[in-house]
């Protein structure tokens, strides 16, 4: 087809950690013994009270068409649980109910970039941040933060990054791929910091109810009125909720920004799915004792996975305090041959290690940081021991 296609969205990357779970499944399908750490999804069924309240919905409705930003009253059970467990006021207005946490984001930058603005984003990051940026016609900077501060950066080297085209920060506590958790002074740093440059901050909190070892999550936006007018949260219903193909993510933000959220929505999408917003209702209102029982889950496989991965030769990682993700260092196998296989990169390592051990795992190249391997333990506690030992076994014996 000799048409010229758009030059901007040609330069768009797939996210790797959905081609790494697509491969895994493919190769399940085709009969193959796969264990996959890939993706960021718990291995949960959504609680019965949020299906029955989505059952009720289809056999009795409504089922029609919800206002293009969501439904009022979803909007409303989420201003009471930003109240309940962030200590934040919003109104219903604030709210814009989207297609999911990626719709989410997309929402968010082709709300608040123009060409030539700057979003600052930590490495390692999330896959779909910098081609969120790049979509919205603006230009992601990276500031790496590396393991001896546990993945989260530092107020010296924030400070570094900021020019006259910066226009937001993009915070992820807990964080995707890392598990690092901010702390109240850090966050205070980086409040003070945004305020005082007129920046913006996108804080992602999808896991802020999957946090380990005593930590607590603190949204940044609940630390004063001056911060909180600068910042962006982002939140849904996929992972606290086992929620993950109901596609319901929600921001909140001052109300200029989420109006204009809300008209690109209103011509993009329209309505989030009707069904999983009354779900989403229930979900937020009802009861909450599973997320507990799903985070006690987590923390066995991750403590389990911290003390396995570090029990392997030249293999190592730091204890994570959040999400269900754990950043695998591989450092010292890169240059090294493994069976024959030359080890360049993460790319490498992950591809040879699909190829022997069928163990798919997400490297780190994804994320920004090619020393290293994203594992995901939303995945049974059986799954977690079989593929370890298998990479043990190939790698050192």
């Amino acid at each position: 087809m000799n048409i010229k296609l758009s030059e901007k969205n040609l330069k768009i990357s797939p996210s790797v950690t959905l081609t790494i779970d697509a491969k895994s499944k493919q190769m399940r399908a085709e009969g193959i013994d796969v264990i996959s750490f890939g993706v960021g999804e718990p291995d949960f069924q959504t609680p019965d009270n949020i299906k029955r309240a989505a059952i009720e919905v289809i056999e009795n409705g409504p089922t029609g068409y919800t206002a293009a930003a969501g439904l009022p009253e979803l909007k409303k059970a989420i201003c009471e649980k930003l109240l309940r467990d962030n200590d934040l006021s919003y109104n219903p207005e604030n709210i814009i109910v989207s297609n999911g946490g990626k719709h989410s984001l997309y929402n968010i930058f082709q709300a608040i970039c123009n060409p030539g603005d700057e979003v600052i984003i930590p490495t390692p990051y999330w896959v779909t941040y910098p081609e969120s940026v790049k979509m919205a016609d603006a230009t992601p900077v990276f500031i790496e933060c590396t393991e001896e501060n546990e993945f989260r950066l530092k107020k010296s080297d924030l400070l570094a990054a900021i020019t006259p085209k910066t226009k937001a920060i993009v915070l992820n506590s807990p964080s995707n791929p890392t598990g690092s958790v901010y702390t109240r002074e850090e966050l205070e740093d980086i409040a003070e910091i945004a305020v005082k440059n007129n920046i913006l901050v996108v804080s992602d909190e999808i896991y802020e109810k999957l946090v380990y070892d005593g930590e607590k999550h603190i949204s940044i936006a609940s630390l004063n009125e001056e911060i909180k007018e600068r910042t962006i949260i982002l939140n849904g219903m996929s992972k606290a909720y086992a929620m993950t193909g109901w596609r319901i993510g929600y921001t909140a933000s001052a109300l200029e920004i989420a109006k204009v959220m809300g008209n690109i929505q209103s011509h993009a999408t329209s309505n989030p799915n009707t069904i999983a917003q009354y779900a989403s209702i229930e979900g937020l209102r009802g009861d909450q004792s599973t997320i507990e029982e799903m985070k006690k889950a987590f923390d066995e496989r991750r403590k389990y996975m911290i003390h396995r991965i570090n029990q392997i030769k030249d293999l190592s990682c730091i204890a994570p305090k959040g999400a269900f993700y754990v950043m695998m260092n591989i450092s010292k196998w890169i240059g090294k041959e493994i069976k024959g296989h030359k080890i360049n990169n993460s790319i490498d390592f992950a591809e040879v290690l699909l190829e022997n051990t069928k163990v798919a795992i997400v490297p780190g190249a994804a994320f920004g940081a090619d020393n290293f391997m994203r594992l995901s333990y939303a995945t049974s506690l059986e799954n977690i021991k079989e593929g370890l030992n298998r990479i043990d076994d190939f790698l050192n014996k």
